[in-house]
């Protein structure tokens, strides 16, 4: 039996059990008309996707204090701080862990780092349930993560439009093939390749390229986990890739955001063959995957 799985399943259906079993309890005290009073209160949103879209080395920079497969990553974890340094550091937007139990998050880590910054900022978690997109607007998120392996088509698709109605484009992300077709059929304009297989914990940066070709240029491709130097930056942006979301190495940093400015340094060296084009002003990615 693989380390991962558990007597109820693997690592990540025992996660979205007990964050149904969350949420429930949630909603008990906090109804969704007040979250949605508070939704339409929060600033509006940061443009999440044109910061993607950059011509540039685009790092989504993931502040977390702990996961599941690695523990405590940083003991001295202050999300303000940590957002300010990346910010500093170059990064195109922010990624932060609000699930408790395995991540050590918290929705205050969110709110404390996007106050702290003009990054925008999405909120990293396990999102199931309609309220939870209102808990992330009424949190003043930007957009939010959605993983097409514990969503049903129609909760994918319900989700997805939820997020647009307040003004949030989320990141949908896939593992296999199959996930791939499903949220391109949904209409999923931000796409988000794990390297890291969510219900055995094993990493593998291939199978961003196997995927690459198979997104269409007109979505934004975001490869995650696994990402630790410079020359996996640079090989993911030359097979298409026009965004990455970074976050155990640069928590295990002492400095992280020194970490994450010597990154883009090292990334942003010129791709050969690569063909970059105006992203921001076409609403696609930045390289040509027909390839």
């Amino acid at each position: 039996m693989s380390i991962a799985e558990t007597k109820t399943g693997t690592v990540l259906s025992r996660i979205v059990e007990r964050r149904r079993e969350e949420v429930a309890r949630r909603k008990r005290i906090m109804p969704e008309a007040m979250l949605r009073i508070a939704a339409q209160k929060a600033d509006s949103p940061r443009e999440f996707t044109a910061a993607l879209a950059r011509n540039q080395v685009n790092v989504i920079a993931e502040i977390k204090k702990a996961s599941p497969s690695a523990g405590v990553l940083r003991e001295d974890f202050e999300p303000a701080v940590l957002a300010g340094a990346f910010e500093q550091a170059g990064a195109a937007a922010l990624s932060v862990l609000t699930e408790e139990e395995n991540f050590q998050g918290a929705l205050a880590n969110l709110r404390d780092a996007r106050a702290a910054v003009a990054l925008p900022a999405l909120r990293k978690d396990f999102i199931v349930d309609p309220w939870q997109v209102w808990e992330t607007r009424a949190a003043g998120a930007d957009t939010f993560l959605l993983i097409a392996a514990v969503l049903n088509d129609a909760a994918l698709a319900g989700l997805l439009a939820l997020g647009r109605e307040l003004g949030m484009e989320p990141l949908i992300e896939v593992h296999t093939g199959p996930e791939l077709e499903r949220v391109l059929a949904a209409g999923a304009r931000l796409v988000g390749v794990n390297n890291r297989d969510l219900h055995t914990l094993e990493v593998r940066v291939e199978t961003s390229l196997e995927l690459i070709e198979r997104i269409p240029d007109d979505r934004i491709a975001v490869s995650e986990s696994g990402l630790r130097s410079a020359a996996d930056l640079r090989r993911l942006r030359a097979a298409g890739f026009d965004a990455f979301l970074i976050g155990e190495s640069l928590m295990r940093e002492s400095d992280p955001g020194e970490g994450l400015r010597r990154l883009i340094a090292g990334a942003s060296e010129p791709v050969p063959g690569a063909a970059f084009g105006s992203a921001a002003d076409s609403g696609a990615g930045n390289s040509d995957r027909s390839r």
